[in-house]
């Protein structure tokens, strides 16, 4: 059933039975997924900024470092969370010869994420390019025991620091 369309999870007095694609049923006990594939069994519990930027320079104060990890902790910026900085570069064979790709992220708490991670963005000057998108952060509603439709939960701020999800 990989790389196809979901047509529809089939329930049967309350547990997952099968799932039809393209007209034909994958018969399961159990089914792992996306909370893509339920929003009826998920719910919004917040909001993630990303912003993928490129540069031509390492990170300032990284001693020229081709890769780093970053926490600003929330204390240092007034906030309720961290805002979280990764960087990556043409040396992990990712960007072309001298650039750099850093991803910014953390969780929304304002009505102007953008200015939110502010903090971070202005130490990554000067950015080439940047990409803004705005996500939610959904949970599965129940315990899916039952149902036997498990579900993940969606990548939040912190994403390319943990395994947590």
């Amino acid at each position: 059933m990989l790389n196809k369309p979901i047509e529809e999870i089939i329930v049967q007095n309350g547990k997952i039975i099968g799932v039809k694609s393209e007209g034909e049923i994958a018969r399961c006990k159990q089914l792992i997924c996306d909370p893509s594939y339920v929003k009826d069994r998920v719910e919004k519990v917040g909001q993630v900024i990303r912003v993928i930027c490129i540069l031509s320079h390492p990170i300032k104060n990284t001693n020229g470092a081709n890769s780093c990890q970053i926490i600003i902790p929330q204390n240092q910026v007034s906030r309720k969370s961290g805002i979280y900085v990764c960087m990556i570069s043409f040396a992990h064979n990712v960007a072309a010869q001298g650039k750099y790709i850093a991803m910014v992220s953390t969780t929304v708490k304002t009505k102007e994420p953008e200015k939110e991670i502010r903090p971070a963005l202005e130490f990554l000057e000067p950015i080439e390019q940047k990409c803004v998108s705005i996500s939610d952060l959904l949970v599965p509603k129940d315990l899916e025991t039952e149902s036997q439709i498990f579900i993940s939960r969606t990548y939040d701020a912190t994403h390319v620091f943990s395994n947590r999800n």
